[in-house]
């Protein structure tokens, strides 16, 4: 059994908490037969990046790496949070480009690729992780690495035409050739793939899931929707409701229904959109007033970009205004947080809550969504309100499928889950959840290495 190595923008430590039920997978992945797990180290130097650091436990090595100051400011907070990230994510309007932080992007993957060169063993299988990585393989093929590699892109991929708007791409997406396996969250992720190779990439689209770079290397493309620990997810809920502040929660409400959301503070969650929604709801439904909570948790991120505190301003004004319209001195519409909740405390709010509102205007999966159905009471479930356009959309067909842009669309089907008689409630959430405990995160790991070992190396 060869050795799986696993890269990564940032390492799950063994002393580190972490709950993400992403770095549950990839650790028990690499305690299957022994690995390594490589990234940067979090720290931001004065000196020059490169600094190596390493932490064993048991068969396993945590090899992370330091970033400089000027090198972390172009690979990360510039290139990768501010052209790569909004390209992604269908905003082209957004992207803030340079050649300079470009460059640095580029140079930082060369470095990851020259200090990880000398730790790999031509037997092992790499798995390299998300739109901060990209050129890695290229740079480790042209050390003369030989091994199996994989790359999985956690967020979506734009069309082609959107693609190509970013100058520098045919060099930048052209390095994903140099995996054995590309994997993406959807079917039309992968065929938005296919056809960038073919039309802008100067590659071939072959027959099944075989793509041939500009230099005639085969390569592969799939789909692997990401999922969660499912049955770890039902029990930390179940124990969760004991929880002083989910008990709290719910004294708070009242006999009031609960709806909630919980986003990183990111434009691509569509958050201004939805306190828009929960608006034009009051006065559409106006039965609703004084008679449900509408709970957004939003902790802050990325808080040295601009466009996030410009979001951040504009998600306390809008907070303002709505409570301030229909707000009764006994009830306010909308409570808005901007802070962190431990893992085991958020699945107890998902359990007391009457609807789950997951409304990006795009997301390449949206696990808060799976999560949210795998806390529920199988007796008395809550209704899941989804926006079309997250790639969990193309899994949990029980929920309430949305256009995040459609203010009153999304009102409606509030309003519609609210009422939602329970048999029906309980019908739609048996139907996610059976395929949420089928394809749990276990499911999802396998099914990409399983195909990575698959391909010709």
């Amino acid at each position: 059994m060869s050795r799986l190595v696993i890269v990564s923008n940032r390492v799950a430590l063994p002393q580190e908490s972490r709950a993400g039920g992403l770095a549950v997978a990839l650790n028990a992945a690499l305690r299957e037969g022994g690995g390594l797990w490589f990234g940067w180290s979090g720290r931001r130097m004065r000196e020059a990046s490169g600094t190596l650091h390493e932490v064993r436990d048991g068969d396993l090595r945590f090899v992370t790496m330091d970033l400089s100051n000027e090198d972390h400011d172009a690979y990360y907070s510039n290139f990768a949070n501010r052209s790569l990230w909004p390209m992604l994510h269908f905003r082209p309007d957004l992207v803030d480009y340079t050649r300079e932080t470009h460059a640095g992007y580029q140079r930082v993957n060369a470095l990851f690729a020259e200090r990880l060169a000398p730790l790999l063993r031509e037997d092992d299988t790499l798995w390299v992780h998300d739109y901060h990585l990209i050129p890695l393989g290229r740079y480790l093929r042209e050390r003369g690495i030989g091994c199996r590699m994989g790359f999985f892109l956690h967020v979506p991929l734009p069309s082609s035409d959107l693609v190509s708007a970013l100058p520098g791409h045919r060099e930048l997406f052209g390095a994903l050739g140099a995996y054995d396996l590309v994997g993406f969250q959807t079917r039309r992720d992968v065929e938005r793939f296919r056809d960038y190779v073919r039309l802008f990439g100067e590659g071939h689209a072959l027959e099944g899931d075989w793509l041939a770079n500009s230099d005639g290397r085969r390569f592969r493309a799939r789909h692997f929707p990401i999922s969660i620990d499912t049955a770890g997810i039902a029990a930390q809920s179940a124990a969760g409701v004991r929880r002083t502040s989910v008990r709290r929660l719910r004294a708070s409400l009242g006999d009031r229904a609960l709806a909630i959301s919980v986003d990183r503070l990111d434009y691509s969650k569509g958050l201004p959109d939805r306190f828009r929604a929960v608006s034009r709801l009051l006065e559409r439904h106006p039965q609703h007033r004084g008679r449900l909570t509408c709970l957004q948790i939003a902790p802050a991120s990325r808080s040295d970009v601009p466009e996030y505190q410009t979001l951040r301003r504009e998600l306390a004004e809008l907070t303002g205004h709505i409570n301030g319209r229909h707000a009764e001195p006994d009830w306010t519409p909308l409570r808005y947080v901007n802070r962190n909740f431990s893992h085991d405390v958020l699945t107890g709010y998902y359990r007391i809550a009457r609807l789950g509102l997951v409304t990006p205007l795009r997301d390449g999966m949206n696990l808060v969504a799976k999560e949210f159905v795998a806390a529920q009471d199988p007796q008395d479930p809550g209704v899941l309100v989804l926006s079309r356009f997250a790639g969990a959309a193309n899994e949990l067909g029980g929920a309430l499928i949305v256009n995040p842009y459609d203010l009153d669309g999304v009102a409606d089907a509030i309003d519609t889950g609210l009422g939602m008689p329970q048999a029906e409630r309980i019908q739609r959430w048996r139907a996610m959840m059976d395929t949420l405990e089928h394809h749990d995160i276990t499911r999802w790991r396998r099914s990409f290495l399983d195909a990575l070992a698959a391909t010709d190396g």
